[in-house]
């Protein structure tokens, strides 16, 4: 391992590098070589004199921005020797697990561009480009025949991966407990406990304020609100990414959020945040791709159907076919244990085949993919500010629920806390509902796959999501599937088969998130 300041040392480097080149280090120096004009600029004090007038003009802060962003996604410095692959997974088994996943999605995705005849890639007819051009805005109007089309893949195919996982250097007599063995996760990674966790997430305590709280705090709901919307607007003129993450911690106010979370993605509304999106709506006109139907198609089969997402069909068609193109999405892999994948397209002479990334942005949507997008619809009605902080949201955290890793935020660790955490303070419960043959984590895989996306209500589900953004982690979507379980408890002691325990969770609609995690993590005994 290195030490504290290699280390250090070796994360400045990285973000320096990653910052030269981009848009904002350009105009940072045109900004500073503007200052070495202005009379109040002297020689002698020339450094201090140029960092006093970007910090004055806002510049710095952006720089500070940056640089937490990249803190965020980039993983920590690894051992100088280790091969490469280790930063994108340290686990052997993990990576295996990954590549044969890869190579089975990628064989189904092929066989369907076989069986059906349809090229992965073409380029539309000029009449076709001028007719997309013109409904661009009401894509939901149309009902292409995709009957022929079938997902990839669905949430119950990947959990059957990750049942599957074994660890052959473990002895498992050692390592994993009796209880352990209760569950479909049988790998050993380290997941937090309740008191862990009440020390990572003191916010959530019984005694502070919350937006969705409506009591169990010893401050007045509507004072914490007022007050908490006050400190909101002051987070959002000071345009900090840190202090807006803090704050979010005990929940946005519903006026402000979309700037928050603006804010700690750090997208921006600069005019090449438009430029690019409107250069992937072009690429989107000119070219369609097979991923295309399977976009329509996964629209079609849930947010289309979902009550509070039908009226955005016409966004999300258009922020998922731009992401589809988008190769700087590719950038992510780098620490993602998933590598893009590749298959053979015709050249441009069309005469040889050449083995590209597809789709280009390296991700092959599944069933329930635009669920990631649809709740963000209701915080941005610009398309471009949509697609961007959607695609930020995607790098730094749903990617991690697609894939097969050892993060603490991926779902194999999910998986595997949300089991643990029933089996220690519910093992009545869990026990029960694995004689009958209903294994809790096969419910509630669905809703942990997706963050909750399409089952709880979009008020609470924005509630969750500013948590999630809050500490910068996945981890709380787990804590909340058990709470969900402890909350139905008693009902669920009644059950008798998987369909009757699938039948008390089918609706989670009218839960209120806040409460149940509060009790859940604060007033468990331990």
């Amino acid at each position: 391992m290195m030490d504290e300041s290699t280390e250090l040392s070796v994360s400045i480097t990285q973000i320096v590098q990653r910052l030269k080149g981009t848009h904002l280090h350009s105009q940072l120096e045109k900004q500073a070589k503007e200052c070495m004009h202005k009379p109040e600029i002297k020689l002698e004090t020339l450094k201090d004199d140029v960092r006093r007038l970007l910090k004055e003009s806002g510049w710095e802060r952006k720089l500070q921005n940056a640089v937490y962003r990249e803190l965020h996604i980039l993983p920590p410095p690894g051992h100088p020797r280790a091969p490469p692959e280790h930063a994108k997974e340290p686990l052997e088994y993990m990576r295996k697990a990954q590549v044969s996943w890869e190579k089975r999605i990628l064989k189904s995705l092929n066989s369907m561009c076989s069986e059906l005849g349809i090229p992965l890639a073409r380029k539309r007819p000029v009449s076709e480009q001028k007719e997309l051009t013109n409904k661009w805005n009401e894509m939901g109007t149309d009902e292409p025949d995709l009957s022929k089309f079938r997902p990839v893949y669905a949430p119950k195919d990947f959990l059957e991966v990750l049942i599957g996982l074994r660890n052959l250097n473990n002895d498992r007599s050692e390592d994993l407990t009796v209880r352990s063995n209760w569950g479909l996760i049988q790998v050993s990674l380290n997941v937090r406990d309740i008191p862990q966790m009440r020390e990572t997430y003191p916010e959530l305590g019984l005694t502070y304020g919350q937006l969705g709280i409506d009591d169990h705090t010893h401050v007045p709901p509507d004072l914490f609100e007022s007050e908490h919307i006050v400190i909101g607007k002051k987070v959002v003129n000071e345009q900090d990414s840190a202090a807006a993450q803090q704050y979010s911690r005990q929940g946005c106010p519903t006026g402000l959020r979309a700037q928050l979370w603006t804010l700690i993605l750090n997208t921006t509304d600069d005019p090449e945040v438009i430029t690019h999106y409107e250069q992937l709506k072009a690429r989107v006109i000119h070219h369609g791709l097979l991923v295309d139907n399977l976009i329509y198609k996964d629209v079609k089969l849930t947010a289309s159907n979902d009550d509070y997402y039908f009226v955005f069909e016409d966004y999300l068609y258009q922020v998922l076919l731009c992401f589809s193109r988008d190769t700087a999405v590719l950038e992510h892999f780098n620490y993602n244990s998933a590598t893009p994948p590749k298959s053979c397209v015709q050249s441009k002479s069309g005469s040889e085949q050449c083995a590209v990334v597809y789709p280009p942005n390296g991700v092959i949507p599944f069933h329930g993919f635009s669920m990631y997008v649809a709740p963000l619809c209701f915080l941005y009605n610009e398309p471009s500010k949509l697609y961007s902080v959607f695609r930020e949201m995607y790098i730094r955290y749903f990617f991690r629920l697609h894939s097969i890793s050892s993060h603490p935020s991926g779902i194999v660790s999910l998986c595997l806390q949300f089991e643990r955490l029933l089996q220690t303070h519910l093992p009545q419960l869990f026990y029960h509902l694995r004689e009958i043959g209903a294994q809790p984590l096969r419910i509630a895989f669905k809703w942990i796959v997706r963050a909750f996306s399409g089952y709880l209500s979009t008020d609470q589900l924005l509630l969750l999501w500013d948590r999630i953004l809050g500490y910068g982690s996945l981890e709380i979507v787990a804590v909340l599937a058990a709470a969900v379980f402890a909350f139905r408890a008693e009902n669920l002691m009644e059950v008798t088969s998987l369909a009757s325990a699938e039948a008390v969770l089918a609706d989670l609609s009218t839960l209120k998130v806040m409460p149940l995690l509060q009790i859940f993590l604060f007033a468990t005994s331990v």
